[in-house]
């Protein structure tokens, strides 16, 4: 069973974790942790969304943050990439123009690797390609102090997979981040096998000191826990949208008026509790055999992508995506930012 444990934000002193008596990892506060922190140099090795989403996540909690690319246009992104993040946040009500210039100062961007040198805690933000990722670790393996960090935003291998070639295994474990940093807090903290407990503990608090919210599996599952979550209730929506019982657009009117608000207020398993183990096993015996519980369901998406109908990224997926329909999430997006 996986447990996953939240770490609050909202208060500075650092969360960590220690593991009880059943066995199982919890958080705990650490007070002492917080100084620790403070001297922090933050390194990112990859410049897509999500590199730069976590370098600039980093830099604007005060961390210089060191991001790394061989690509030099790619590395020319950077700063672009980070202002439009900044943007956001400033046209959310988030910060303002001095907290953007602050955090842009924080960011340096070079190509080559040896720069790594300096941070005491490296996050890998690379394609998921394993051979890659290996050939990255072999390089910093070389370059990184001894009490060094090394995480992966990876959402594809276990910590195990990644760290095989290490042989600081202790120090390495996975850190990830969602898409994108700015908006959506959680960072999934997944140990290894050999992950040195303390380790994870200041992972934990640095997760905690740029802003995010950090929850630890006691397990490596495929897919961790958002991602399981979340292409669960994709499989019914395209189930349900096959089936000819809703269009795309009542699926998401559905989800957005109902579940959407709910679980930002209570999780799946507190909505159970909540409205009675009981009548939830009662609703569940004779509705989950009527679930989706195959890969047949995929036929919709692969009809669509054979169709050139990719997303927002051809103008057209399972919407056509317009200018007002893109205002439109826009300003979804800026509303859920300007919350906090």
């Amino acid at each position: 069973m996986v447990t996953p444990i939240s770490c609050s934000v909202s208060e500075r002193p650092s969360c960590a974790v220690g593991e009880g008596a059943d066995g199982l990892v919890r958080l705990v506060i650490l007070q002492s942790q917080e100084n620790s922190l403070d001297n922090v140099v933050v390194g990112v090795v990859g410049t897509g969304l999500m590199g730069v989403g976590i370098a600039t996540q980093s830099a604007l909690h005060g961390y210089r943050t060191i991001v790394h690319d061989v690509d030099a246009e790619r590395l020319a992104s950077v700063m672009p990439k980070a202002e439009a993040v900044l943007d956001e946040l400033i046209d959310a009500g988030r910060i303002d123009a001095i907290a953007k210039r602050t955090a842009l100062a924080h960011i340096e961007t070079h190509a080559t690797l040896e720069t790594m040198a300096a941070a005491q805690f490296v996050i890998e933000a690379i394609p998921e390609v394993l051979e890659l990722k290996h050939g990255v670790y072999a390089s910093l393996a070389q370059l990184l102090a001894d009490d060094a960090i090394l995480t992966s935003n990876t959402s594809g291998f276990t910590p195990d997979q990644l760290a095989a070639p290490l042989r600081a295994k202790e120090r390495f474990l996975i850190t990830h981040f969602w898409n994108p940093p700015h908006m959506i807090p959680l960072v999934e903290v997944v140990p290894g096998m050999a992950t040195d407990l303390h380790v994870t503990e200041q992972t934990v608090a640095l997760m905690s000191a740029i802003g995010m919210e950090a929850v630890v599996l006691t397990k490596a599952i495929p897919g961790f826990v958002g991602n399981r979550l979340q292409f669960a209730v994709l499989r019914e929506a395209l189930n349900i949208v096959r089936s000819g019982a809703a269009t795309p657009e009542v699926v998401d009117r559905v989800v957005k008026a109902s579940l959407g608000r709910r679980w930002g207020v209570v999780g799946p398993l507190e909505g159970a509790d909540l409205g009675g183990l009981d009548t939830f096993l009662d609703i569940s015996t004779h509705l989950m055999p009527e679930l989706a519980k195959d890969e047949e369901v995929l036929t919709l998406l692969r009809k669509k992508v054979d169709a050139g109908r990719v997303g927002v990224r051809s103008g057209a997926g399972f919407y056509d995506w317009d200018d007002a329909h893109l205002t439109l999430v826009k300003e979804g997006r800026k509303k859920l930012i300007s919350r906090g």
